[in-house]
């Protein structure tokens, strides 16, 4: 048993080496040894990690992602909380409606997004053009806009972990502290607070991390306004001629520092206290019914909150798609745009079909590694299992952009020619890189499942003579069902939407949704892109849902024969 769990926690970090740290060395040794050519080796390289201070481009690069960050993050994290507590407590006309929005802001990529707000909010947008809202434009195409605009794109990364924290209310404990004198909001404040601080520290690593290695909203975004962020810049280095290596190395340093330093002050932060109080007499919280005029203040303002976060991104995307100008202010109805969408040998459809290809492969080997991955990490005693998990959290961490360019610097080799490896300028290597960006998902998704499954009972049917892939095919895989279709789904939704890998990584003739989509929004044909974005989501969307009731189909049918046998058994 023990040999089988240290081979598979071997091939396991192995597997984790060569898709994500391997990548993410390449891209940091870039500084000292360009283009990972021997004859550029410079340790004297390493004096430019100090010229992001000097050099203005890419000093205002490392400010601009530092305090949009910062400034998403806290701002993002007030946001989350009060939805959160409103969500818990009360009970009123449009409550579900945070959660249904904040899932679908969750799987929208940010790319598309932003376009929606670009065509709300530019000089001839909807909201000058349309509702005469002057100041529009001006508000969101500055920092302390962009700020806004992306809280109301990140803020349900925190929204779900805090609103998960405060369902549960520890009774006991704040019973003991108002029987010593405490107020309501002081015994909140120093008890039920403090209790909660994982879950705020998860929230804003999430918040954190997103905003920081995002591409697709800063790449829009700079079409109009110039903010030129760590992403972008790394992405216009490999992009430039001649290609600047060192400064991509230099820069994706700097982003991975970024993220190194939150995630210490986050382990500060938690230190080595305990959390642990469910069984401290702590109870469910149950929403209770507020007065009519609280009632609908709080419809009212979850609704409006909710049409500005998703309403106009969305609805800006479907008014554009109707338009046959770039402006709106010259907007005329047509229905060109669509019908070149749907054209014969449309190059969209078959970036959908590529999309398509990509996200399926990725989705089932991504489940294949995660599986794996969680199972060492819940049932095994391997002794390294915490570096499996380090290089996971390392890999959610690491931004899409860092992570292609790493992808290139290693399998561009002229070496891997001769035996038949050289992946870059293949559609192989994009299936790689979905791959390292979906298993983290599909690993924290099936270790929350596989964590709610005592090893009691593979040892039990272990006992009754079941060997391995029995135990996971009878015991394991049936509980962990609704699990595995969570992250497959997840999976395959992240890989459609991927824009930085895929930017930086596809083939030439070789044309993905999101690369279609971008690269038309940079040719100004915006009334094609908003037509292009609302046909694919939909096309993707509808193929997710069919792929759940495919997955579910059986296992509703086994869970209705073991109910007809138990019912039999009764009898």
């Amino acid at each position: 048993m023990k040999n089988r769990d240290h081979a598979a926690g071997f091939g396991i970090l192995i597997i984790l080496g060569i898709l994500v740290l391997l990548p993410l060395a390449a891209v940091l040794f870039q500084i000292i040894c360009p283009g990972l050519d021997p004859g550029k080796f410079n340790p004297g390289n390493l004096a430019l990690v100090m010229d992001v201070f000097v050099r203005p481009l890419w000093k205002k690069a490392f400010i601009n992602s530092f305090t949009l960050s910062v400034g998403t993050t806290i701002a993002g994290l007030i946001v989350a909380a009060a939805l959160a507590h409103i969500r818990v407590h009360y009970d009123f006309f449009g409550a579900r409606i945070i959660d249904i929005v904040s899932w679908i802001l969750m799987i929208m990529p940010s790319f598309i997004l932003a376009q929606g707000w670009v065509y709300f909010s530019s000089g001839n947008g909807i909201a000058r053009a349309w509702l005469g809202l002057e100041w529009v434009s001006s508000f969101v195409f500055s920092f302390k806009g962009l700020v806004c605009v992306m809280v109301l794109c990140k803020y349900p990364l925190a929204y779900v972990t805090i609103r998960t924290a405060m369902e549960w209310y520890p009774r006991r404990l704040i019973y003991a502290a108002r029987m010593n004198g405490a107020s309501a909001f002081r015994s909140w404040l120093t008890v039920q607070l403090p209790l909660c601080l994982p879950a705020f520290c998860s929230a804003a690593m999430l918040i954190f991390m997103d905003t920081v290695g995002d591409y697709g909203m800063s790449s829009t975004i700079t079409a109009v306004y110039s903010f030129p962020t760590l992403p972008y810049t790394i992405y216009s280095a490999i992009c430039s001629s001649p290609v600047r290596f060192d400064m991509a190395g230099v820069l994706s340093f700097y982003l991975m520092i970024m993220i190194v330093i939150a995630m210490a002050v986050q382990y500060a932060a938690l230190g080595n206290k305990k959390f642990d109080y469910l069984d401290n007499g702590s109870e469910q919280t149950m929403a209770k019914k507020p007065g009519s005029v609280t009632s609908v203040m709080l419809s009212a303002g979850t609704m409006a909150f909710h049409l500005t976060a998703l309403g106009i991104p969305v609805g800006s995307n479907f008014i554009m798609s109707f338009s046959s100008s770039v402006s709106i202010q010259k907007f005329r109805f047509t229905l060109d745009n669509y019908r070149e969408v749907f054209g014969s040998g449309s190059v969209l459809l078959e970036g959908i079909r590529h999309s398509l290809c990509l996200a399926g492969i990725a989705a089932v080997i991504g489940i294949v590694i995660g599986f794996c991955v969680a199972y060492v990490l819940t049932y095994s005693d391997f002794r390294l299992k915490k570096g499996i998990d380090m290089l996971t959290l390392v890999a959610m961490a690491v931004p899409g952009v860092v992570l292609g360019i790493g992808y290139i610097f290693v399998w561009n080799q002229r070496w891997l020619a001769k035996i038949g490896l050289h992946l870059y300028g293949r559609p192989s290597i994009l299936v790689l890189a979905s791959v390292a960006s979906a298993i983290p998902l599909i690993n924290r998704v099936l270790v929350g499942g596989m964590a709610k499954i005592p090893r009691s009972l593979l040892t039990a049917a272990q006992v009754q003579g079941a060997g391995f892939g029995r135990r996971l095919w009878t015991v394991l895989l049936p509980l962990l069902h609704n699990s595995s279709v969570s992250a497959v789904l997840a999976a395959f939704g992240g890989s459609m939407f991927n824009l930085a890998i895929t930017t930086i990584l596809y083939p030439p003739n070789y044309s993905t949704l999101p690369v279609y989509i971008s690269d038309s929004y940079n040719d100004l044909k915006f009334g094609y892109v908003a037509a292009a974005t609302i046909v694919g989501a939909v096309f993707i969307i509808t193929i997710m849902m069919a792929l759940e009731v495919l997955l579910n189909l059986g296992h509703r049918k086994d869970t209705a024969k073991r109910e007809v046998q138990l019912n039999e058994n009764d009898a």
